[in-house]
């Protein structure tokens, strides 16, 4: 079951939901803007992005080694401000990271799991802000890495702090046995 706004944000008073910071406000007033809608809510872009470095490589990924490691190796860490935001040309890709950092804390049943998906506004211009992993299982704690790709046809820019992403939060039917992330407390975009 997807949780709607108002269960969001009793997730968040419980304690079952962490974002920090905490999105805000709660509640659409006049000529502000917020960040919930009926059962997601939106994230911001992290200052911080990773970019691939260009060149003749290959990544084998049947050879033992961590995938931080290779993404380390063959990119490099950009500090984006708003006087100097990112160019994400089109076919250009980034490693990139939620501002806030997202906790789903194995408290009680049902357990909450949660989903990072693209908003639309910005996919109808072509940017895409996850290819494949799109899942926060319960008990992460952590930013939230964003796969951006630009599909489109013109130069997107990547502002700190604009919205990029939403979560959609759902609850986990039945227990579970601990199976952590290799990414659990993550706090860059390559997942260290």
């Amino acid at each position: 079951m997807i949780l709607s706004n108002i269960e969001i944000h009793k997730a968040m008073d419980s304690g079952k939901l962490i974002i920090s910071p905490e999105p805000e406000p709660r509640f659409k007033d006049v000529g502000v803007e917020c960040p919930f809608s009926t059962h997601a809510v939106d994230l911001k872009l992290h200052e911080e992005i990773q970019v691939p470095r260009g060149g003749p490589f290959c990544i084998d990924l049947t050879q033992e080694g961590s995938v931080i490691d290779l993404i380390t190796l063959h990119s490099q860490t950009l500090i984006l401000t708003e006087k100097q935001p990112y160019r994400l040309e089109p076919h250009d890709f980034v490693l990139a990271r939620t501002l806030e950092k997202v906790a789903l804390p194995k408290k009680e049943q049902p357990y909450l799991g949660a989903r990072i998906e693209g908003k639309s506004s910005r996919a109808r211009l072509g940017l895409i802000v996850h290819c494949t992993a799109p899942t926060v299982h319960p008990d992460f704690e952590g930013t939230l890495t964003l796969e951006i790709a630009n599909l489109g046809p013109a130069t997107i820019l990547l502002v700190p702090g604009m919205y990029i992403a939403q979560l959609i939060v759902e609850e986990v039917n039945g227990e579970i046995v601990e199976n952590r992330s290799s990414f659990q407390g993550q706090t860059h975009p390559s997942g260290k």
